[in-house]
């Protein structure tokens, strides 16, 4: 199964570390369950400002602007994860693993498809129900950059993929 179609181009954040020499196999986003944890911050925290806003705790008016100030900074704390989210991608070459991320400051991680020795995906029981997965690649016992991999979506599909790259049809 090919995730991407003759034709289609990395996104420009990412096209730009493609070598011209290499062909383009998959492009994938992070899962959005990355996005669990700060969504249940931010959730959470209204519903604490709420219950803390109506209740005798709250006394003046300079409290209750403290409150909700704290809550809006969570709430740009979300918003900022969610844009990390939308920039960051796992590019998948004829030649190497590529993982980009960061909004300011931008990190690529690479790995040449001859240095994996060692290849395996976990799913947990949530991440079975949502459909995402963890990557983890060893590299002739040496630390890489892209050892481990969270919330890849279509692990089945993408571990397939990168396996037939390894190891080709002779």
């Amino acid at each position: 199964m090919k995730l991407v179609t003759p034709g289609d181009s990395a996104p420009a954040s990412v096209n730009r570390y493609l070598l011209p020499h290499e062909q383009q196999v998959i492009t994938v986003r992070r899962h959005p369950a990355v996005l669990l944890g700060p969504t249940a911050i931010v959730l959470g925290s209204l519903i604490a400002a709420g219950i803390l806003s109506n209740t005798s705790f709250v006394t003046s008016g300079a409290m209750l602007a403290i409150i909700w100030w704290l809550w809006l900074l969570v709430l740009v704390w979300f918003v900022w994860k969610v844009a990390e989210w939308s920039v960051d991608y796992f590019v998948i070459t004829s030649a190497r693993l590529l993982g980009t991320n960061g909004l300011i400051t931008r990190q690529v991680n690479m790995m040449p498809l001859g240095k994996v020795t060692d290849m395996r995906f976990e799913r947990t029981l949530l991440g079975r129900l949502l459909g995402y997965g963890t990557f983890v690649m060893e590299s002739a016992g040496q630390d890489q950059a892209l050892s481990k991999i969270d919330f890849i979506p279509y692990p089945e599909q993408l571990y397939l993929e990168v396996v037939g790259l390894i190891f080709p049809d002779k």
